[in-house]
């Protein structure tokens, strides 16, 4: 490669992005030397820099002085919201965080699902249901599909132990997220699970993320009455 054909500092974000959302790098990797990089891709050391500093403030890494530079343990790829872990933000908010796994099963996934992943074909996929406590309350109430094309091993997963939201956000970066925001009316079941009256007004996430044009998961997180979201933009 000639000099004058040298890649730009987007060219090498988007190098190590992909490495990162492949899985070549997993979350606590260190990853190779800004210098090395950059005889790697016949670039300028300040090229890998600034494509650094960019993966940086996008949350996929973190860099430290003399520590190098690391993959976050919980990379995050942002739109205009990031996915949380909800037991952080719980505790962030001064909670005791609880979790109870209510179903996890392979089924055919309903059409609903199939049109959120934007999946032409039927297709089986993971079901899961659980519900995040906060001070042992309700707190929100959690129905999620998950690809096995992309998270196949969901299928090894002990989710009575860890939350399907908490381990998908530390393992499975996104490339795009379609978020929604919408309200219903709790009927029977779901007041009894957030501890509520049925047809009390519920707000509702709605969030399917995808790897390139593969879904990994689509979830309707239904909140408990008085939730606020806050997020920063």
């Amino acid at each position: 490669m000639t000099p004058t054909n040298r890649i730009s500092w987007k060219d090498v974000r988007d190098e190590i992005h992909e490495a990162i959302l492949t899985g070549r790098y997993g979350p606590g990797d260190r990853l190779p030397r800004d210098a090395d990089i950059a005889v790697q891709l016949n670039c300028a050391r300040s090229t890998v820099q600034r494509a650094m500093q960019d993966l940086t403030d996008s949350g996929l890494v973190e860099r430290r002085r003399k520590g190098g530079t690391r993959v976050r343990p919980d990379p995050v790829t942002r739109a205009t919201f990031d996915i949380p872990v909800t037991r952080r933000e719980i505790e962030q908010k001064g909670g005791r965080y609880g979790y109870q796994l209510i179903h996890s099963a392979e089924k055919d996934a309903p059409r609903g699902v199939l049109a959120a992943c934007e999946i032409s074909s039927p297709c089986r996929m993971q079901q899961i249901e659980a519900l995040h406590l906060s001070d042992g309350q309700p707190y929100i109430l959690e129905d999620r599909w998950v690809s096995f094309e992309t998270v196949p091993e969901i299928r090894d997963l002990d989710l009575t132990r860890q939350s399907a939201n908490e381990w998908l956000v530390t393992n499975k970066p996104y490339s795009r997220c379609d978020l929604r925001f919408y309200a219903i009316s709790a009927d029977d079941r779901t007041a009894e699970l957030l501890n509520t009256v049925p047809g009390a007004a519920l707000f509702v996430i709605e969030r399917t993320t995808w790897l390139d044009a593969a879904p990994i998961t689509t979830v309707k997180a239904i909140t408990t009455p008085g939730y606020h979201l806050l997020t920063t933009i």
